[in-house]
């Protein structure tokens, strides 16, 4: 098997199950209990959270543990509308409507929050991007208005790895005294990350995505934003997230996070290097191919690699591509047992026809030079097989 498909998850490291395992069998302890053995599980999950803490420059007790990134969002969205609420009440304007920016390439998550708040009277501007999936920031300056209470831009996009403008989206946002919020969940341990220098409040992140256990996420909170829970029930996290902690899950999350900062050049070097040769290859070898998101370089994530295919159907190359043993995935979402085409290759200007076509290739740490010249030869032939059909 050739697994393409690391922007989806990834296969854990190693160590990160090695660091799991005494969390089943030895530490069980509950983090809350007052006894040896709860105090015991209590304090490695601080260092877990001061690890983490550490991938993104941020303090210790601004981290705090989800269940992963769609949780996260959900909570960030959802948290900053009941906190602004609460805030007008306090200042008796109770009827004032709230407002949020986002741009139309977020993830789900995050899209699908935006909708539920919508459903409940709440505001919300869809920036456009352009044909490389960037959004301006003066676009996102110019949508502010006095009612803005946050505004949401991931910080890069899952399906076309454009890395977007976050430090300078940031910037705008404090000046204008509004909160900031990023999914990094496709970002986190994969670029250099600092909520310091990116002027970021929220952020979203999700241990599978870098070579780390499902089931567990962060999110960062910076001090002075006082969120209200998302889950209520105990007093777990801090009062913020209630439910006993997944204290593994956290050990794994954790050193997965000291493998990804440890080498996280080498990674991005080796990454961006197989990822050019990928494009490479294919614009060489397979006519009809167009590159979605940017041109090869900085402003895209290492291993992202999105074409379009001409003449082709998406799911239909995936089916072949799978019966020789390449897993990657398409730009289409199984909505209502129908193919629904992707709503970040619409939004970068591709027709319904050409977003159909498209398929996404992610490189990550166990790929090979092997692999992808070997993946680009069935590649082509599968097309060539689909095309001859036509």
């Amino acid at each position: 098997m050739i697994y393409l498909d690391n922007a989806a998850t990834t296969r854990p490291l190693p160590e990160a199950v090695d660091a799991m395992l005494p969390y089943f069998s030895e530490c069980y302890g509950n983090a809350s209990a007052v006894y040896e053995l709860g105090q015991k599980s209590r304090a490695r999950l601080m260092r877990c959270r001061r690890t983490l803490a550490g991938l993104i420059g941020a303090d210790r007790d601004e981290i705090y543990f989800t269940s992963g990134g769609s949780e996260s969002d959900n909570w960030a969205l959802k948290g900053v509308c009941e906190m602004w609420q609460k805030e007008q009440e306090r200042k008796h304007a109770a009827g004032k409507v709230l407002h949020i920016i986002t741009t139309k390439i977020e993830h789900h998550a995050v899209l699908h929050a935006c909708e539920w708040l919508q459903e409940r009277d709440v505001q919300v501007t869809y920036l456009d991007v352009d044909r490389e999936g960037f959004v301006d920031p003066a676009d996102v300056e110019a949508a502010i208005r006095d009612n803005t209470a946050l505004i949401s831009v991931m910080t890069a996009n899952n399906e076309i790895g454009t890395i977007e403008p976050v430090a300078e989206i940031g910037r705008i946002a404090h000046e204008h005294g509004i909160l900031f919020h990023t999914d990094a969940v496709q970002a986190l341990g994969q670029i250099p990350m600092n909520v310091e220098e990116m002027n970021i409040d929220l952020l979203s992140g999700s241990s599978h995505k870098l070579y780390g256990p499902k089931g567990i996420g962060l999110m960062y909170i910076r001090k002075k934003v006082l969120l209200p829970p998302l889950i209520c029930g105990g007093g777990q996290e801090r009062g913020r997230r209630a439910g006993t902690e997944n204290l593994p899950g956290a050990a794994g999350f954790a050193r997965a996070a000291e493998e990804a900062e440890a080498k996280m050049q080498e990674r991005i070097q080796r990454e961006s290097g197989l990822r050019d040769q990928m494009i490479r290859l294919i614009r060489e070898q397979i006519p009809g191919a167009l590159l979605n998101g940017p041109k090869a370089g900085q402003d895209r994530l290492p291993g992202n690699v999105n074409f379009c295919f001409d003449g082709i159907e998406g799911e239909a190359l995936l089916t072949l591509l799978d019966m020789h043993g390449v897993c990657a995935s398409s730009g289409s979402a199984c909505s209502s047992g129908s193919l629904d085409p992707s709503h970040v290759l619409l939004a970068v200007g591709r027709s319904h026809i050409e977003a159909r076509s498209a398929v996404r290739f992610s490189i990550g740490a166990y790929n090979t030079e092997e692999e992808i010249v070997k993946t680009v030869k069935i590649l082509g032939a599968d097309i060539q097989k689909l095309r001859s059909y036509t």
